[in-house]
């Protein structure tokens, strides 16, 4: 038995992130769906999808539910779904390496699968050319690279 994700975002978002994982990884190693919510919400039949869509990810070890932003709709439809006694955890703020970082470790269980999520979706927000040049330096490194000529 594995972990079953469940994808809540505002529409497209989920759809479009699953693309690329599905293009990158072909077979998903969890059981993944996503629910897309629109403009205009009808908050109590998205939470009835809600709640159909995690009785069929949820083989026995629980889902992991992520959501785009915290405060908005989909945040709040998952926030109804804790206070109904399922086994999840949720977890806001989604992006594409919190989602490969998750399916990258398809056997842990849901607690430490929550964390790998956040670790994975803080580690992959950064500034490339920044960082770079700040490596350089603490390496003592001065040699004129594109990154200078840009700055």
């Amino acid at each position: 038995m594995s972990v079953g994700i469940l994808l809540i975002t505002h529409s497209g978002i989920g759809c479009a992130l699953l693309n690329v994982a599905h293009g990158t990884f072909g077979q998903l190693p969890l059981a993944v769906s996503h629910l897309s919510v629109s403009r205009d919400p009808e908050p109590e039949i998205l939470i009835a999808k809600a709640s159909h869509m995690l009785r069929k990810l949820d083989s026995g070890s629980g889902v992991l539910v992520l959501t785009d932003m915290f405060g908005s709709t989909p945040s709040n439809i998952a926030q109804s779904l804790q206070n109904q006694g399922f086994n999840i955890r949720v977890i806001s703020g989604l992006n594409l390496p919190m989602l490969f970082r998750i399916l990258n470790y398809p056997h842990l269980a849901l607690g430490p699968l929550a964390k790998k999520a956040v670790d994975g979706g803080k580690d992959g927000i950064f500034e490339p050319l920044h960082e770079q040049r700040v490596l350089r330096v603490a390496n003592g490194t001065r040699k004129k690279t594109l990154v200078d000529v840009l700055e």
